[in-house]
C-alpha cells in the first residue's frame, strides 16, 4: 500500500519532467507546481495524524484539555451560583424522620408477683 503513493510521485514527477524537456512549462511553472504540491501533500498528512491522534485518544477515553477546561469553568460558575443564593429550609421543606415507637419493657417475674399482690 506505500508502494502506489511513492509510485504516483515518480510518475507526476516524470510528466513534469516530460513537460520540461518538451517545452510546454517552464522550470519555474514545474517548481511552482510541485511546491503546490507538496504543501497539498503535507496538509493532506497533518490531517491524517490529527484523526488518528484523537480517534486514538477517544479509545483511551482522555479528554481534551479545552473540554476539561469548559467543565471546570462550568462546575465553578455552579458553585458560586450556589453560594450566592442559598436556599433557606422552611418548615415544608425539611422532612421529619417519624418518632419510633418506645418498645414495651416486659414485666420480670418479681414484679408481676408484685403487681399481682397487690391487687389481692
Amino acid at each position: 500500500m506505500a508502494k502506489q503513493p511513492v509510485s504516483d510521485l515518480f510518475s507526476t514527477l516524470k510528466s513534469y519532467a516530460q513537460k520540461l524537456s518538451d517545452g510546454e512549462r517552464t522550470p519555474a511553472e514545474i517548481a511552482a507546481a510541485l511546491n503546490d504540491w507538496a504543501h497539498e501533500s503535507g496538509q493532506t498528512l497533518k490531517a491524517k495524524i490529527t484523526e488518528e491522534v484523537e480517534s486514538a485518544v477517544r479509545k483511551m477515553g482522555f479528554v481534551k484539555r479545552e473540554e476539561f477546561d469548559a467543565l471546570a469553568k462550568e462546575v465553578a460558575a455552579l458553585k458560586s451560583a450556589r453560594k450566592s443564593s442559598p436556599k433557606k429550609r422552611t418548615a415544608a421543606t425539611v422532612k421529619k424522620a417519624p418518632a419510633k415507637a418506645k418498645p414495651r419493657k416486659k414485666a420480670t417475674a418479681s414484679k408481676a408477683k408484685n403487681a399481682r399482690g397487690a391487687k389481692r
